[in-house]
C-alpha cells in the first residue's frame, strides 16, 4: 500500500492555469461564480458564491477531502468601496462536496462560501463594484493544497 504524505505545493501553469499536486493527485481549475448584483438599498445582505476545484487521483487509494477554507481578496474597485484593494475576508471553513474522490478517478469538488453586499444610493451613474480573487486552501489525505481562483467574483452595486 502507497501512502502520500507531506505538504503539496502549487505551480501557475501557462494560460494561467492553477495545478498543486502531490505524487499522483492534483487539484487545479479554481473558478468562483463570477458576479453577484447587489440590490439597491441592501444592508448586509447574505448570498451565496459557488466555487468549484478539479480533483484528480491517479493514486490507488481514495483521496479523503478533510476540510476546505476560504479567503477573499479586494483585487480591483470601482467607485466608492468600503473595502482597500488588498483587504481580505477570511470566509473560514465551507461547506463542499463530495468528501471523497475514489482511486484512479476525477471529481469537481463544490464549494459554497458565505458572503453578503450593501448597496446604498450613490450619486454617480456609473456602477460600483469590488472584484475579490478567491484563495481556497484543501486539507487532504494527500497534504495541503493552496489554489487561487482563476477568475475574480465581482460585487455589482448598480
Amino acid at each position: 500500500m502507497r501512502l502520500l504524505t507531506g505538504a503539496a505545493c502549487c505551480l501557475l501553469l501557462a494560460g494561467g492555469l492553477a495545478a498543486c499536486g502531490s505524487g499522483n493527485v492534483t487539484l487545479g481549475n479554481a473558478s468562483v461564480d463570477a458576479t453577484h448584483s447587489c440590490t439597491a438599498g441592501s444592508i448586509n445582505t447574505a448570498y451565496d458564491i459557488h466555487a468549484t476545484v478539479d480533483a484528480d487521483n491517479k493514486t490507488s487509494q481514495a483521496l479523503d477531502i478533510r476540510s476546505a477554507q476560504v479567503v477573499m481578496v479586494v483585487a480591483d474597485i470601482h467607485g466608492v468601496w468600503k473595502e482597500a484593494v488588498g483587504s481580505s475576508y477570511d470566509a473560514g471553513q465551507v461547506p463542499f462536496t463530495p468528501r471523497t474522490v475514489g482511486a484512479g478517478t476525477r471529481a469537481t469538488l463544490k464549494l459554497t462560501i458565505p458572503s453578503a453586499c450593501s448597496n446604498g444610493a450613490h450619486k454617480l451613474p456609473d456602477d460600483y463594484y469590488g472584484d475579490y480573487s478567491v484563495r481556497i486552501t484543501l486539507v487532504t489525505s494527500a497534504g495541503t493544497f493552496k489554489l487561487t481562483s482563476q477568475n475574480v467574483h465581482r460585487i455589482l452595486a448598480p
